[in-house]
């Protein structure tokens, strides 16, 4: 039978984030209601490398000092990084060890231009990355196509722990479908969320562009909250024109009714081997909103749930070659004859975030009762 869990948890606010007291205060009344007490810290950026070493090393102290205190049978960490802070705790007490990774840590360094391929730095981070894995009581992955490496790749440390996948989920009590008929509007393609190092900009645009040449009528429909001048920036050098282009803003409640007005949702990400162990949260927001996905191949279980679930359009191309013929099979997938899936398909159960917290509880449920 499940328990109710005494959770502590330790945390690094950014300095824009801990001025906001009011906001603070509020968060951890909200999670000591659940029985979770907050402790949050300030996060140090410079000197780089000192900075990670001084919250690193004040982090091992806290998680070593509750530990003691409380008795912890139970030590989460959600990344490598962490699960390195959280070590010591493990040897002090008899806690078990949850190591949660949301890429394969060193390789996105690698893959971000943070740092250079077989470096010192490379070298090290891949000990510890490693090591964590190695000394894991269980480890949770977002993706089923990262678990062969995690079992069989020596990069990764070929760990014996159980392995379960819980992928990034979503609340689709928020994240559901628009209530009534749809209304009729223009061919709306759609992209929520930050850009950057992972998301592939210019190729999105390069692909409405196509589609737009097919559908002059089509608009795209960009939800962003901090980076409006890089994209007004990308779409001055595209042949998109300044009418087709909708940029808004919105707040994690609104963001449905503007998932809601899209025809099909774009998540177009960097096919690098770190990317095999990460799935993107608007996956599961397109699909709870009932809105097929645009996805490609390279990125974790992406397409393979596009094909399994018959979910949206799965590319194994995004160079520039073949635009206008991949714009014109998105057309027609999404608007064309035929085009509209049936919205209990695009409601796949495994990323509802009530069966990711079953899972955890799972996890968490054998492991205490391995540790008393």
């Amino acid at each position: 039978m499940s328990v109710t869990y005494d959770i502590h948890l330790i945390s690094f606010e950014k300095p824009d984030d801990v001025v906001r007291q009011d906001q603070m205060e509020r968060m951890a009344a909200r999670l000591q209601h659940v029985g979770i007490t907050w402790h949050a810290r300030r996060y140090h950026k410079r000197p780089k490398i000192l900075s990670t070493l001084w919250d690193m090393g004040a982090a091992m102290l806290l998680a070593a000092r509750l530990t003691r205190r409380h008795d912890a049978r139970l030590l989460h960490a959600r990344s490598i990084l962490c699960a390195a802070m959280l070590y010591p705790a493990k040897m002090i007490g008899r806690a078990r060890f949850i190591v949660d990774i949301r890429g394969f840590w060193a390789d996105e360094r690698v893959d971000g231009g943070l740092i250079r391929a077989g470096g010192p730095v490379y070298r090290v981070l891949k000990v510890l990355e490693k090591a964590m894995l190695r000394r894991a009581d269980h480890v949770v992955t977002l993706t089923r196509a990262s678990v062969p490496f995690l079992r069989d790749d020596p990069r990764l440390g070929q760990t014996k722990a159980p392995i379960t996948v819980i992928p990034t989920c979503a609340d689709l009590d928020l994240f559901a479908p628009g209530a009534g008929e749809p209304s009729v509007r223009p061919l709306t393609i759609g992209y929520v969320g930050q850009i950057g190092t992972w998301y592939m900009l210019d190729e999105m645009l390069a692909l409405f562009a196509a589609i737009n040449n097919l559908r002059p009528d089509a608009r795209l429909l960009i939800v962003n909250k901090n980076q409006q001048d890089v994209i007004r920036a990308a779409l001055a050098r595209t042949s998109i024109p300044a009418q087709s282009v909708e940029i808004v803003a919105s707040s994690r409640q609104a963001m449905p009714a503007q998932i809601q007005r899209m025809d099909a949702g774009m998540a177009l990400i960097r096919p690098f081997f770190s990317k095999i162990a990460s799935a993107p949260t608007k996956l599961a927001e397109y699909l709870g909103c009932g809105v097929p996905v645009i996805g490609n191949a390279g990125c974790g279980d992406m397409v393979r749930i596009i094909k399994e679930d018959g979910v949206g359009v799965a590319m194994a191309d995004t160079g520039p070659k073949s635009d206008r013929g991949r714009g014109a099979r998105c057309a027609r997938a999404v608007a064309g004859p035929g085009a509209a899936w049936p919205l209990r398909q695009l409601r796949p159960a495994a990323l509802a975030l009530d069966e990711g917290a079953a899972r955890y509880r799972a996890i968490y449920d054998v492991l205490t009762e391995d540790a008393a």
